[in-house]
């Protein structure tokens, strides 16, 4: 056995009586990622088993290449030593793809090659051109100023350490805008009514009672600004998942059979790296055993599933979307996400499903050994993980405003001082100075 293993970029074939399929293998890796390797002599469990090597059998394999690969590639090859053994190692980059094998297109899907339909080949071609001009970055044909909310964009200028004077410039210091025209990224963010303008902005959400979808308990579409739709997606789980309680001091601390903070991190990635050309929205589905987040669009930039798992990478679809999620704080900018959830939910799982969708999948804990607490009717839970939403940003910032709390977690300002009043009355909460210059004190018995 060899270190070496199948994977979407790399083929292992016994020996050069399978040219062919190892030539089919080079133009799959080339239409997913852009690169990729084929060995001869060892086998596709990993065992070597070595190659007779000449002149002649490397000219063979570049014949067969250059005879039956559409467009031209110029690989390497290359005799090889693994072990005591000889073996032919071959390796191809190319980026004019789709490539064609024998005059068919393949694409790579896990350690196997599948010829693409005609429809999968339009997109890999539309795919390619998409790149040379992002989404987010392309104007708003339809969209005027007057379409953007200003309460939405004064909030998130706050939260950024900006100062709002008019809608124009403050879009201008956000790039939002082109001559006088507002970006995809501007109307997504900020407008009144985003779906207006996009019918995929939309959050799809549905609780099932069973292992897959054949029992649907409830089901519910969400519309609005990016920012609003990921709060939705954070209370729709939270409110369908198992809760436990811990106590610290006077506090019960709620703590869901999911961590928080990774399904957050979950949902965010699926808004701000989705495919928005694709028609279909971001959808959440819980299950009895498991909660799926599944974003249209598949990695972008040739990354994989192993890749995004080991090593902190990113490549990005929208990237002035990601630049406004990384100015408020949303998302790190090297990428460290995938890394927290796992640190978080170890037991996480990705997969790439065919070629349109990406999804995330976190493990529910056992219902049986999880104790979740009864806490009433849904408005009661929602206005107490409101409540304990205000006390940890404040723990964080205890100078944080009605307004900036009110950014946070996605209702209103007035609906921020009810609980601030509530909280005080009860004793829990202390205002020290002014309301301007001041700061909030968590009382501790």
């Amino acid at each position: 056995m060899t270190n070496l293993q199948e994977t979407e970029t790399v083929e292992l074939k016994k020996s050069t009586s399978e040219l062919k399929e190892g030539v089919i293998s080079i133009v799959a890796m080339l239409n997913k990622h852009q690169r990729g390797e084929v060995w001869f002599g060892i086998r596709n469990d990993g065992a070597v088993v070595g190659q007779q090597v000449s002149e002649k059998t490397l000219r063979d394999i570049s014949k067969a290449i250059a005879d039956h690969v559409e467009p031209k590639i110029y690989p390497v090859i290359e005799q090889s030593a693994v072990g005591s053994r000889q073996c032919i190692r071959v390796q191809v980059e190319g980026k004019e793809y789709p490539y064609y094998a024998y005059g068919r297109a393949y694409i790579r899907v896990g350690d196997e090659d599948r010829q693409l339909s005609a429809k999968e080949l339009e997109n890999l071609i539309l795919g390619k051109n998409r790149d040379r001009l992002r989404w987010d970055t392309e104007v708003c044909d339809k969209a005027t100023i007057d379409d953007i909310g200003p309460g939405k964009l004064k909030s998130f200028l706050k939260l950024c350490g900006l100062k709002f004077d008019t809608i124009p410039n403050s879009l201008e210091k956000l790039n939002l805008i082109k001559a006088g025209r507002l970006l995809n990224a501007a109307v997504l963010c900020f407008a009144r009514k985003p779906e207006k303008f996009f019918p995929n902005a939309r959050l799809r959400c549905a609780v099932f009672g069973t292992l897959d979808t054949t029992v649907t308990i409830g089901m519910k579409d969400y519309y609005g600004d990016v920012f609003a739709l990921i709060n939705k997606a954070e209370e729709y789980i939270l409110e369908h998942i198992n809760i436990g309680m811990r106590l610290e001091g006077m506090l019960r601390v709620d703590v869901p059979e999911i961590d928080p903070e990774a399904f957050r991190e979950g949902i965010i990635n699926a808004f701000c790296h989705r495919d928005y050309r694709e028609y279909d929205s971001v959808n959440i589905a819980i299950f009895k055993d498991r909660v799926e987040i599944r974003s249209p669009g598949l990695l972008y930039g040739g990354l994989t599933i192993d890749t995004i798992r080991k090593k902190m990478v990113s490549a990005r679809r929208n990237e002035l979307l990601a630049e406004l999620f990384q100015r408020s704080h949303r998302i790190e900018k090297w990428g460290r996400g995938i890394k927290m959830i796992l640190e978080r939910e170890p037991a996480t799982e990705f997969e790439e499903v065919g070629t349109v969708q990406f999804v995330a999948t976190f493990k529910r804990k056992n219902v049986e050994a999880f104790p979740s607490i009864s806490v009433g009717e849904t408005t009661q839970k929602t206005t107490q993980k409101t409540t304990q939403k205000i006390l940890e940003l404040i723990v964080s910032n205890p100078r944080i405003s009605r307004i900036e709390l009110a950014a946070e977690i996605g209702i209103t300002a007035d609906g921020v001082k009810y609980q601030l009043d509530k909280l005080r009355k009860q004793g829990i909460l202390k205002r020290i100075g002014p309301d301007k210059g001041g700061y909030w004190e968590i009382v501790k018995e």
